[in-house]
């Protein structure tokens, strides 16, 4: 049984969580409307951190994988969840401020299994949330990179058909007035998918302290985490928005509208599956496949490549920070207790 003090600082400590994910994961929706010079870092923030906020209160299908399709629910303890929690607070914070876009996703699953297989080894683990969530991670950067040559190909073509003699630059402006549209569709899937795992970890510690009779996430919930995740938003991840928006692959206006639009019917579509994926994924491989189908020389493949191994080591590297913390505390009570 989880009381009523555990259940505050879970939810002190979850978020926290979610400002650090609005901390990194707001490049996903803003880098490229940055970079094309669509919007400006403070109105690009500003739309993410209110869009973030909507998706939030949209649907909660994330949240009951996260909550109950990783780790067994009779499993789940606080001091579980809590060590959890700090393995993906501790490995986001690390790579927000060295500028690295990863999955804040899956290094809260990560943060899960690393304290689940501390205190009972793989038995917690449960498979069809593990599996649909590795799913996810493979189908959704193919998506990504596939929907975002589709869209890049299938507008260039409409611009040589129909829009042949009217001058780049209103073509070009036209599809930054698009990205403003484009970004907040990312920035409302995000709330949808990410703001979810905060969710998650509060309702199923609720649900373990016996403040709830099914999962069935509380309106309180949905605003906060949608609060902390626009927070976080605000606080920008600067450092994300130069390597995402920047350091890839220089993208024009018709890039970043492409890469958006892409992203967030992936997103959404994924969201409302209760699939727990990343957004940082699915809008890397979609700006990667647009750069590779028109200038393949062009793409920075090598900070592709080092966001491909950072994507690998994500979830065992919070993994285990989180088991190796919890594995300390759990050493250190047992000594008490003696």
């Amino acid at each position: 049984m989880i009381s009523l003090l555990s259940i505050i600082i879970i939810v002190i400590f979850a978020w926290i969580y979610d400002f650090w994910n609005g901390a990194n994961d707001c490049a996903n929706s803003i880098a490229t409307s940055v970079s094309t010079h669509a919007l400006t870092l403070k109105q690009a923030i500003f739309l993410a951190a209110i869009f973030n906020f909507v998706g939030a209160l949209i649907s909660t299908e994330v949240a009951k994988t996260i909550g109950k399709g990783i780790i067994a629910p009779e499993a789940i303890s606080q001091p579980l969840l809590i060590f959890a929690l700090i393995g993906a607070i501790i490995w986001t914070v690390i790579s927000t401020n060295l500028g690295i876009p990863i999955s804040v996703t899956h290094s809260l699953i990560g943060g899960l299994m690393g304290a689940a297989i501390v205190v009972a080894g793989t038995k917690p683990l449960v498979a069809w949330g593990l599996i649909k969530t590795f799913i996810g991670m493979i189908v959704s950067p193919l998506a990504g990179f596939l929907l975002g040559i589709f869209f890049i190909l299938a507008f260039c073509w409409l611009i040589k058909i129909f829009f042949s003699k009217i001058a780049p630059f209103r073509i070009s402006q036209t599809f930054r007035w698009g990205q403003i549209f484009s970004a907040s569709a990312v920035s409302f899937s995000h709330g949808m998918n990410d703001a979810q795992n905060a969710m998650g970890i509060i309702t199923a510690s609720l649900l373990a302290g016996g403040f709830l009779h099914d999962f069935k996430v509380p309106l309180w919930v949905i605003l906060g985490s949608g609060t902390f995740m626009a927070l976080g938003t605000f606080y920008g991840g600067q450092n994300v928005i130069k390597t995402l928006g920047r350091r890839v692959y220089k993208i024009q206006p018709v890039h970043g509208f492409s890469a958006e639009i892409s992203s967030a019917i992936i997103i959404i579509l994924q969201s409302f599956s209760g699939v727990p994926l990343s957004t940082t994924q699915v809008i890397s491989s979609a700006i990667t496949g647009i750069g590779a189908i028109e200038r393949r020389a062009k793409v920075n493949w090598r900070k592709v490549i080092e966001i491909f191994f950072t994507w690998i080591f994500t979830i065992p590297g919070s993994a285990i920070i989180s088991g190796f913390l919890f594995f300390i505390f759990r050493l250190l009570i047992s000594t008490l207790n003696f």
